[in-house]
């Protein structure tokens, strides 16, 4: 796949097969627009095309507002590239492209930037000024655009609508099992390993303190969770912890992970914590022997989940 750095960069196609939204997540709902640009582009002979903004349109439109990703735009690009797309166009979101009519936006990006010849569209997708272009308007004008537009449903897992919100939402409460079967995979962040108290070693439970390298990810909700991590490109169990450390009175968020069965020094490495299952909230206890008790038993419950 390749990926391009603003329209300017992209060479007009004879013949694409376009599709336009920021996809964070790339969760269930995006992946069946993906698949349906997939192939419609391999029976007509077209190129796919994925047209997205970044950053999100929301960090623009109201930039006071504690919006966070489900996705960087590395990880949005790799899972994007996992549907075979053959182009990726990164549009800068500005106030002034905010400002862009619908028929503009279609005229010079879809029509004379990337050559559209058949446009798929998510389910109350719309764009330009105001959001006032739709499916609809399309539907109408395609004749004279010279495109082919095409719909797609929203998509229910359980009768319930997928959406980057509600899979947001679900991080936040702890809910993995559901965010998974949102995403179709188990939800991730990278970072760098750091310093920190060094508590957990006297405790006889280390733990790589890390700092988050996309400021703008979703950190999931605070407790106990049961996560892979990914260290050059090697897998190892682990079980990470979320939270404020309240026995030790902590006044930051911190994000710890225990590797299990692993002694190397870390510091300075980047690392991927893969979240597979949410083990209990944070708690507050009474003394440092009863911690330790609890982590004893955190410890072999991660084990148990990850191992089945």
């Amino acid at each position: 796949m390749k990926v391009h750095e603003g329209i300017e960069t992209f060479k007009k196609l004879h013949n694409a097969v376009v599709t336009s939204g920021t996809f964070d997540g790339v969760h269930f709902g995006h992946q069946k627009i993906l698949n349906r640009v997939y192939e419609i582009a391999k029976v007509s002979g077209g190129e796919s095309v994925v047209l997205t903004f970044w950053p999100h349109p929301r960090f623009i439109i109201n930039p006071k507002d504690n919006f966070k990703l489900l996705n960087s735009f590395e990880e949005k690009a790799e899972r994007i590239e996992k549907f075979g797309i053959d182009h990726l166009v990164k549009i800068s979101f500005t106030r002034g492209f905010s400002e862009m009519s619908s028929l503009d936006f279609i005229k010079s990006i879809l029509i004379e930037g990337l050559g559209t010849k058949h446009l798929v569209i998510g389910y109350d997708h719309r764009f330009g000024k105001n959001r006032e272009g739709g499916f609809d308007y399309l539907k109408e004008r395609q004749h004279s655009f010279g495109f082919k537009i095409e719909e797609i449903p929203k998509q229910d897992i359980d009768e319930i609508s997928v959406s980057s919100t509600k899979i947001r939402n679900a991080l936040n409460n702890g809910e993995l099992e559901l965010v998974s079967k949102y995403l179709t995979y188990n939800y991730s962040l990278s970072g760098i390993v750091v310093k920190g108290d060094q508590i957990g070693r006297t405790l006889g439970y280390p733990t790589a303190n890390v700092k988050v390298l996309f400021a703008e990810k979703l950190i999931p909700g605070k407790g106990i969770y049961a996560t892979k991590v990914f260290l050059k490109s090697k897998a190892y169990l682990s079980v990470t912890s979320i939270g404020m450390r309240p026995t030790f009175e902590g006044k930051d968020l911190r994000i710890e992970v225990h590797i299990f069965d692993f002694e190397q020094d870390i510091y300075g490495e980047e690392i991927k914590i893969e979240f597979v299952e949410y083990i209990r909230d944070e708690v507050k206890f009474d003394d440092i022997t009863k911690l330790i008790e609890q982590m004893k038993k955190d410890d072999q419950k991660a084990r148990t989940i990850l191992n089945s």
